[in-house]
């Protein structure tokens, strides 16, 4: 807890699978799943969520039709049942990740960053103790890319554990405590995002040797 923790590799690595496993959308075929210390394989993926594990998809998974309020207070619902507890959290979270003044905005009028804090807002409603981020980056422009990096890193500081995945690897990384390279469903690397980066078999097989942190 308390660390980001990049999940990288090409397009049909294993990152998402891995994610799936992590969460409970799919069952792994070989190894075990464990928080603290405890074996999760087979826990279903709405205990898993109780247990303290967040996941935030790459797809869009807000209700376009409702509010961003109303978006964070139909998952209070699910976790909380005094009314003025769900209204407290939903309060705390919109001004944690700064969407207070668009509290009453549709999700359908939403840019790319506001959509993406919504989310995020929407995944720490059951108080993670660690949140899978699927491509965070995805479909947001330069600005909101770098006020997502700073929410994620206030992530940390809250002492929740990110586990993110994205495209965008130079952006990831800049903000990771260490990473893990996947190839073909196996590990290439790990290490410090300056080790990942000057690894010599994620530079042949990933980034290429061109590539550059800054």
């Amino acid at each position: 807890s308390g660390e980001i923790v990049g999940l990288l590799g090409p397009n049909g690595a294993g990152k998402t699978t891995t994610f799936y496993m992590i969460c409970g959308l799919i069952g792994a075929t070989k190894g075990k799943v464990y928080l603290d210390d405890i074996d999760i394989s087979t826990t279903p993926l709405h205990e898993r969520a109780k247990l303290g594990i967040g996941y935030l998809p790459q797809e869009s998974s807000i209700f376009k039709d409702l509010s961003v309020e109303e978006n964070l207070m139909l998952a209070a619902e699910i976790v909380y049942e005094d009314e003025k507890t769900r209204e407290d959290k939903v309060d705390e979270l919109l001004s944690l990740l700064n969407i207070e003044p668009i509290r009453h905005r549709k999700g359908v009028s939403l840019s790319g960053g506001e959509r993406r804090r919504c989310e995020i807002a929407r995944s720490l409603v059951i108080t993670p103790k660690f949140l899978l981020l699927d491509e965070p980056f995805a479909g947001v422009d330069p600005i909101a890319v770098s006020d997502i990096q700073s929410i994620v890193s206030d992530l940390k500081q809250l002492g929740i554990g990110v586990l993110i995945t994205d495209h965008n690897v130079r952006e990831t990384l800049a903000i990771c405590d260490r990473a893990y390279v996947l190839k073909d469903g196996t590990l290439l690397a790990s290490g410090t995002s300056e080790e990942v980066a000057n690894n010599k078999l994620v530079r042949t097989y990933y980034l290429g040797e061109s590539f550059k942190l800054i």
